[in-house]
């Protein structure tokens, strides 16, 4: 027996994605006077924050670069707020725009079909059928477990970010992050404090900034500076405050890339890793800075200079994908290979058919931000302009 599933008609725009992308464009379409549709696939509105983050986390950017359109950051919020205040600030931010997504809905298969002349977009439940389709799923959408020879003979306990809370059942353990970014950097601080032997892998090269600058914040700063000085003298800029600040890293196991923090961000997307208190610990040895990993053993790793140690646990902060491809039937606004815009930010917030992206910027809420604006006004223009002789039942 088949179950039939049911078609509904959809007059607003659909929205695919209930985080802070999703309900960014939400709540500008409505300060434009248009209602719409969220899809969400978990059981609540920023699944991600609240269920696949770490307890210690806290926005890397001060709150004003990452408050949603149209409603700032309570006054007595820190600069960087906790994870929980900002839960707490997108919760308030439901409740002002009077948003209501559907939950448990997980989008299958969305395409256009050319003969109707609207969005066909299959989830668990239903088939919804639409004339404006956002894609607000985000860059963070699904862990990234990486193939590692071995792997799967390791027998410690592996564990992806999205799984980490705490240090506090590590205590003692001999563990090793997969991982160098800002939340591997963050997890490392947060397992050493807690009591684990910690190694941190540093494969590649990266950026490492102080994230404040003279009590200033770093990225604020250099948002400032770019509105005066080529990209170029900023990055000069940051990195002499990050020698004279962080001192030589090198000599801590960590190479630079040749370009600038700024433009190795706008050219890759890679995001520099601004420095909380880890090389610290790094500097007294209570965290270890080791190479890439060759492959696994039962009881530990060999890394890529022939060296072999054993570890209790792994810890992957390998970061997250989009999922895009594997449920949208387009390939000429997105791209297949990387889930992405093929235009970049920003030229990426529109395609064809009514289909638009928020979210995908590699510019953090910011970007989200701008593109919702963007997605908001130019629906409300076809809206008013379609509709005006219509008079339709949402």
């Amino acid at each position: 027996m088949t179950t039939e599933i049911k078609r509904v008609w959809v007059s607003q725009p659909v929205i695919i994605g209930g985080g802070p992308s999703g309900l960014a464009v939400a709540a500008c379409l409505k300060k434009r006077g248009l209602p719409s549709l969220i899809l969400e696939r978990e059981n609540c509105a920023a699944s991600l924050w609240r269920n696949r983050t770490y307890d210690r986390l806290r926005l890397h950017l001060p709150k004003n670069f990452c408050q949603l359109p149209y409603m700032e950051f309570p006054p007595d919020f820190p600069s960087y707020p906790t994870k929980e205040q900002y839960i707490e600030y997108l919760d308030a931010y439901v409740k002002h725009f009077s948003i209501e997504p559907i939950y448990e809905e997980h989008v299958q298969i969305a395409e256009y079909d050319s003969a109707m002349g609207f969005w066909l977009v299959k989830t668990n439940n239903a088939e919804f059928v639409c004339r404006w389709l956002i894609v607000a799923t985000g860059e963070n959408a699904d862990p990234v477990i990486p193939e590692i020879d071995g792997i799967s003979d390791f027998q410690g306990q592996i564990l992806h970010t999205s799984l980490y809370k705490n240090g506090d059942e590590f205590e003692g353990d001999k563990v090793l992050v997969l991982g160098c970014g800002n939340s591997g950097m963050e997890i490392s601080l947060d397992l050493c404090n807690c009591g684990a032997q910690v190694s941190i892998v540093v494969r590649d090269t990266l950026h490492i900034l102080p994230r404040d600058i003279l009590g200033r914040s770093t990225f604020g700063i250099s948002m400032c500076l770019l509105k005066w000085f080529p990209i170029w003298l900023v990055d000069q800029f940051l990195l002499f405050c990050s020698r004279l600040i962080l001192q030589d890293v090198r000599q801590l196991g960590f190479k630079r890339p040749e370009l600038g923090p700024l433009e190795l961000k706008i050219r890759t997307g890679k995001t520099p890793v601004l420095d909380v208190g880890t090389l610290a610990k790094i500097r007294t040895g209570q965290i270890k800075v080791v190479p890439g990993v060759k492959r696994f053993t039962n009881k530990g790793v060999e890394f890529v200079d022939g060296r072999v140690d054993e570890f209790d646990s792994v810890i992957l902060a390998t970061g997250y994908r989009t999922n895009v491809p594997s449920w949208l039937k387009e390939d000429e606004f997105f791209s297949k290979e990387d889930g992405y815009p093929r235009k970049p930010f920003p030229n990426g917030w529109k395609g064809k058919n009514g289909l638009y992206s928020v979210g995908f910027t590699k510019k953090g809420l910011l970007g989200a931000s701008i593109d919702a604006q963007r997605v908001a006004e130019d629906i409300a223009q076809q809206w008013k302009s379609e509709t005006k002789h219509f008079h339709l039942r949402v």
